[in-house]
């Protein structure tokens, strides 16, 4: 096996393991011993777990931002909201191990980032595009930001649910996301109030 292939093998064997086991409960002698290897092997081409279980999210991250920026092509809105829904439903559904991976806490976020900061990542994506529907229809795109974070906070939740559940089907799970968004967002009011007694 050449030095290319060893490395991409322990990086197909480290996701599996961390996807089931999580970042503690894989053991670098339980991916050295996977692959046949002796434990010096993954510290020479990680430096150990951690930088095994970086590249690993690394990757996954890369994959799941590239699904979802990829799929917003259409011209408007209602179908962009369905195309992100549809890419993260995507994104779970074929990548479940990655998804795993990405929703659990790691031990080296510091350096690798979390799945709240890829979700932030895509809610910036979706922000310039709210911000010129706003513009264009009289609300003020300084609020894009907010609605961003909303709207893909609700996807990627319900993505997380329905992980674990798998019903209904996905392009029921989308039309429903999309269903709430995109009234919710038709009925906006430029200078939303509260109706409770608190102010602040």
């Amino acid at each position: 096996m050449t030095g290319t292939e060893r490395r991409e093998q322990l990086l197909d064997i480290g996701r599996t393991l961390f996807a089931e086991r999580g970042f503690e409960g894989t053991s670098v002698e339980e991916i050295a011993a996977k692959a046949g290897v002796s434990k010096p092997v993954v510290y020479e081409h990680f430096g150990g777990k951690e930088g095994l279980y970086a590249v690993v999210v690394d990757r996954e991250m890369s994959r799941l931002l590239s699904m979802v920026t990829g799929a917003l092509t259409a011209g408007h809105p209602r179908e962009l909201l369905e195309q992100a829904a549809f890419a993260l439903l995507d994104y779970i559904e074929q990548y479940t191990d990655g998804f795993h991976i990405l929703v659990r806490d790691s031990p080296v976020a510091q350096s690798t980032g979390t799945f709240a900061s890829l979700i932030g990542d895509i809610a910036t994506q979706v922000e310039d595009i709210l911000g010129l529907e706003f513009k264009g229809r009289g609300y003020d795109p300084k609020l894009a930001p907010i609605y961003a974070q909303a709207l893909v906070g609700m996807v990627a939740l319900t993505g997380q649910w329905w992980l674990n559940v798998r019903k209904p089907k996905k392009a029921e799970v989308a039309a429903h996301l999309v269903n709430l968004a995109w009234h919710g967002l038709q009925g906006l009011e430029h200078r939303p109030t509260l109706v409770g007694r608190r102010r602040t």
